[in-house]
């Protein structure tokens, strides 16, 4: 049988069919002689040349058999990958592999945790600067230049309808997100026209506070406040609760998604309310979309900057306290920084974070993950991988790196500084650095007496209520890690500086990338350092866009431009 030829036909005679390789074989070679030249058969033992063996072994015919029947049918191609691991083996078998090369994997710049290394580093430069120009008092001095911004809240002054019924909502979370339930609440209750019921706080198994809306919040003041706006009471009348049995796990719950629409509540939640007379919602943090008409953006302004203000013990303490901040800061006219920072222990563990306390530290934030989320993160085919997440800037930033930073920002050892936080892990250790670089720092255990401090010391939402006082008066605000305490502080302070935060927000990727460059000097780091401050001073007044948070961009819904007059940004209830 002839080849099949690939190559199409082109008109002209196609070449001729290749010799079969049964005709080329040295086996055959001599039979097809003497059927073509008709001379006497050869006899097999006249084919080997001398010296080699008159007979073959079976394991040779064979062999040769294979490979003629491979060679005829054009097998070739599938034998020979077979070949070739045959010949691999071999090789791999006379080749000694005693003396492996030594692969080294460098890890990924800003993966590991190293600001220790580079502190020491650049400890004499950052002492002996003496370039620094009092930073404190000349932060902001850019910030206005697209004009100011003032509070701009429309109040209603005439009566109420009667009510569609009575709204009761148990706020979820710490401090600040309880307050996101508080104004959320308020606002749908306006818009539906309802009776709110002074908001019922979540005993939360992190935060584990008791306290109750009034512990908190001036109740006295938040009703007067929302009079002409909201109708909010302290409890439900007893003709609504005895159709209950006076009992509210009987009353229709809803269980709202987060950042549903206002319409959801007209559409779905409003009949329910005509009908029921009373309807509650638990939980109800984040359950209202950002994305709101003026009249809902207006209570929600109204709830969070006029209504909601601290219980008087809280206030007094937290007033006391900045008072005596600004007295520390003489040396700057009163001004001081305030540092909100993220590094207890719950914090670190959650963050899964690497830093340098080795085998100790690893036990113990293993054990803390396992208190507080009971296996979430030894779940079967979960990877935690520290160095990425370093990398994308979620490591919490140590003391020691809020120190450098703040060096670097050109804030020297005579700025004051104010610490908001919780117990700091392992303490001792990691606040001797920043101790060293800013001597005059200060937390609210320093200032106050522990006499002063004994009513809230075991109460977390009002030790944190004090922390956001005096952080509010600050001249400057870092941040450290984002949640909803920075986050409400961000739009409060905007809503009273002009519409300027005043807030130090770091580039932490960059940062992660910095702290771990062994090459970095002291001028080129504080470079660096200035403008991720320039940066923070750029973005300090910043316009909402429909998805923002309003409580932490306040302009426009909450303020209007210094040079527009109220008239132009009113907005009124539908």
């Amino acid at each position: 049988m002839h080849a099949y030829n690939r190559l199409p036909s082109s008109g002209h005679s196609s070449p001729s069919t290749p010799s079969s390789p049964r005709s080329r074989s040295p086996r055959l070679r001599s039979t097809s002689n003497s059927n073509s030249g008709g001379g006497s058969r050869v006899k097999p033992s006249a084919r080997f040349t001398s010296g080699q063996p008159g007979q073959r072994t079976l394991a040779h015919r064979l062999a040769w058999f294979i490979l003629s029947v491979l060679l005829r049918r054009q097998g070739i191609f599938l034998f020979a990958p077979l070949l070739y691991i045959a010949g691999m083996l071999f090789y791999m078998g006379t080749v000694s592999f005693d003396v492996v090369p030594n692969i080294r994997h460098h890890p990924a710049p800003g993966s590991l945790y190293r600001s220790p290394q580079l502190y020491a580093k650049l400890l004499p430069e950052m002492d002996s600067d003496n370039s620094t120009a009092h930073a404190i008092s000349t932060i902001w001095k850019n910030s206005y230049r697209g004009g100011e911004w003032r509070p701009c809240i429309n109040k209603s002054s005439g009566g109420l309808p009667e009510s569609n019924g009575y709204l009761y909502i148990e706020a979820n979370g710490g401090l600040n997100q309880q307050r996101t339930s508080i104004c959320n609440a308020v606002s749908v209750a306006g818009y539906l026209n309802a009776t709110l019921v002074i908001p019922h706080f979540h005993f939360h198994s992190i935060w584990r506070d008791p306290s109750k809306f009034g512990d908190i919040y001036d109740e006295e003041f938040f009703v007067k406040s929302l009079a002409n706006d909201v109708r909010v009471v302290d409890k439900i009348p007893d003709y609504i609760m005895e159709r209950f049995d006076y009992n509210m796990s009987n009353v229709y719950n809803f269980r709202i998604k987060a950042w549903s629409s206002i319409s959801y509540y007209r559409d779905t939640v409003l009949p329910k309310l005509l009908e029921e007379k009373l309807i509650r919602i638990s939980p109800f943090a984040n359950r209202l979309s950002f994305d709101a008409p003026p009249a809902v953006q207006r209570l929600r302004c109204l709830a969070n900057y006029e209504a909601l203000r601290f219980s008087n013990p809280i206030l007094s303490l937290g007033e006391t306290l900045v008072a005596r901040m600004k007295e520390r800061s003489a040396n700057n006219s009163g001004k001081y920084i305030s540092v909100h920072l993220r590094f207890e222990e719950d914090m670190v563990a959650f963050s899964c974070c690497i830093y340098d306390g080795g085998e100790e530290e690893k036990r113990d934030m293993d054990a803390a993950r396992e208190r507080g989320w009971k296996g979430k993160f030894t779940k079967p085919g979960r990877v935690i991988r520290p160095g990425a997440i370093r990398i994308n800037g979620k490591c919490p930033l140590t003391p020691l790196e809020v120190g450098l930073m703040l060096r670097g920002m050109g804030f020297d050892k005579t700025t004051s500084i104010y610490l908001a936080s919780g117990k700091i892990y392992d303490s001792e250790r990691h606040m001797k650095p920043l101790l060293e670089m800013f001597p005059l720092l200060q937390t609210k255990d320093m200032l106050a007496t522990p006499e002063e401090l004994a009513p809230f010391q075991n109460y977390s939402s009002r030790m944190a209520a004090i922390d956001y006082t005096v952080c509010l008066h600050s001249e400057v605000f870092v941040t450290t890690q984002g949640g909803n305490f920075p986050h409400f502080l961000l739009g409060h302070r905007r809503y009273l500086y002009g519409g300027h935060s005043r807030t130090i927000r770091p580039d932490k990727r960059k940062l992660a990338l910095l702290y771990d460059n062994p090459n970095i000097g002291w001028k080129s780091f504080k470079r660096q350092m200035l403008n991720i401050r320039a940066h923070s001073d750029s973005k300090g007044i910043e316009i909402k866009r429909p998805n923002d948070s309003i409580y932490s961009f306040p302009c426009p819904d909450c303020m209007c431009r210094s040079n527009k007059t109220e008239d132009s940004r009113s907005s009124s209830v539908t």
